[in-house]
Order: C-alpha cells, then structure tokens, then sequence
C-alpha cells in the first residue's frame, strides 16, 4: 500500500523560512513526477511546485516563483519544498503528491503552514 507522510509544516512569522519534506514507501510503479499542492480554508487546491524524477525539471506556481524551491533524494524517496520569504497568503494546507507512471497519482495527508504578519 502506498503511503506518503509529509512533515516540516508549523507555524511562522512573515519572512521566515520553512523546508516541508515527503517520504513514499510500498511503491506501486515508477514515479514519474512528485508535487507539492496547497489548499487554503475556503479555496481550491493549487498546485505549488512540481519536478520530474528525470532530469529534474521543475515548475512553480507564479506566487511563489523564486521564494520556493522544489528538490528530491530518489535514493530516499523523498521530496522536499524549501519554502523561503514566506508571506501570510502562503498560510494553507500543503499536500505532497506523487505521478505513478501509467497509475495515476497519490495524495499525503497534508502538512500545515501558517504564517503570521
């Protein structure tokens, strides 16, 4: 059974820094990409931050471009979003999610950020 735990979350004055970090285990297929989503009381989920296991490639969200950094350790099976110059509207509940190749996707459970003015 598939299970991503995601850790790193808590509570943060405005300009503070925060690393999240997701770890899969009981893999079902090959990963073809892991993401970072966040959803705010009242809003939909956005999608944050993703990056492809091969080759690295990345892509951000326009809000949080150049504050927020998406990395993996394949060998750990582990994604991790640095997420720097954290504004209040950053305040959500931040999901890891993985792309199984063929499969479809999992979801963690969420991790929640909350940044204080």
């Amino acid at each position: 059974q598939v299970q991503l735990v995601e850790s790193g979350g808590g509570s943060v004055q405005a300009g503070g820094s925060l690393r999240l970090s997701c770890v899969v285990s009981g893999h079902i297929g090959r990963i073809v990409s892991w993401g970072w989503y966040r959803q705010a009381p009242g809003k939909g989920r956005e999608r944050v931050a993703l990056i492809y296991t091969s080759g690295d490639s990345t892509t951000y969200a326009d809000s949080v471009k150049d504050r927020f950094t998406i990395s993996q350790d394949n060998a750990k099976n582990t994604v991790y979003l640095q997420m720097n110059s954290l504004k209040p509207e950053d305040t959500a509940m931040y999901y890891c999610t993985t792309f199984w190749f063929g499969i479809g996707q999992s979801w963690g459970q969420g991790t929640q950020v909350t940044v204080s003015s």
